[in-house]
């Protein structure tokens, strides 16, 4: 792909060169017009290959926004532009791992490898342990249907990095539940095996707590709705999040910048 590095800044086609900008990147880039059809990319045996990735990679944007699902309400303030292509990216390398089915049917199994997935950063440009540096502990349930964040007392301006002109934040705990994906050949798409508890989620936040004053402890448990049983198939995502405001007349406005939040473990 051709970036464009002079003065002439335009989008568009002109010739055989189509010109475009690219969300979340600096820049204009250029590319050749064309391509195979529609009918050839379905139909050709020569493209059976790229049938196969677009399947799969289909089942893996579709496993990455069961995950957003379960941090919507948190995403506008914590998340990056680019958070969505990067989730799918990680769901593709776990797809990759399963070697039980063929090429373009390969189930998406987080609870076979959820190391790919722990850690991962809802903005890359603000990492949640640079926000948030204060010790804390996750506690699961026994039967995985609510966690227990516990944050000890701290001093934030020893343990927060806060944004200038905030006067408080909140610390949240998200739990939300994310099934294994498979390829349902009578469909001819991916889809969760456990679909009733897919996307269960519950977000607990902490009060507002001030930026110069210690903490008291904070125990926020979130727990799913309806008491599910949850089964092998199933895992529970652990957020953990921070999030700065500033009081104005007891109304409490929240920062665009400083927040943060991370997959911390998974259940």
């Amino acid at each position: 792909m051709a970036r464009q590095k002079g003065p002439l800044k335009y989008v568009g086609t002109l010739g055989d060169i189509r010109h475009f900008k690219i969300k979340g990147n600096d820049g204009y880039f250029a590319g050749l017009v064309g391509g195979p059809t529609g009918d050839q990319v379905k139909n050709d045996p020569a493209f059976q290959r790229t049938r196969e990735n677009m399947n799969e990679f289909g089942g893996c944007a579709m496993v990455g926004k069961s995950i957003r699902v379960g941090v919507s309400s948190l995403m506008k303030s914590m998340a990056d532009s680019q958070v969505t292509g990067r989730l799918t990216a990680v769901m593709k390398k776990i797809n990759l791992e399963d070697g039980s089915e063929a090429r373009g049917k390969r189930a998406v199994l987080i609870s076979q490898v959820p190391q790919y997935l722990k850690g991962f950063e809802f903005n890359r440009f603000t990492s949640f342990s640079g926000a948030l540096n204060a010790p804390f502990t996750l506690t699961p349930s026994a039967g995985r249907d609510s966690s227990t964040l516990d944050v000890p007392p701290f001093n934030p301006l020893n343990y927060l990095n806060i944004p200038a002109g905030a006067s408080h934040f909140r610390i949240i705990n998200s739990i939300s539940v994310i099934s294994d994906f498979e390829f349902n050949t009578v469909t001819g798409v991916y889809e969760p095996k456990e679909q009733a508890l897919n996307e269960l989620v519950n977000v607990e936040y902490s009060p507002y707590l001030p930026v110069d004053t210690v903490t008291p402890l904070q125990s926020l448990i979130a727990t799913l709705p309806g008491t599910p049983t949850m089964t092998p198939d199933v895992n529970l995502i652990n957020v953990v999040g921070i999030e700065f405001y500033q009081e104005v007349n007891s109304n409490y406005y929240i920062f665009n910048q400083g927040n943060a939040m991370k997959i911390v473990d998974i259940f």
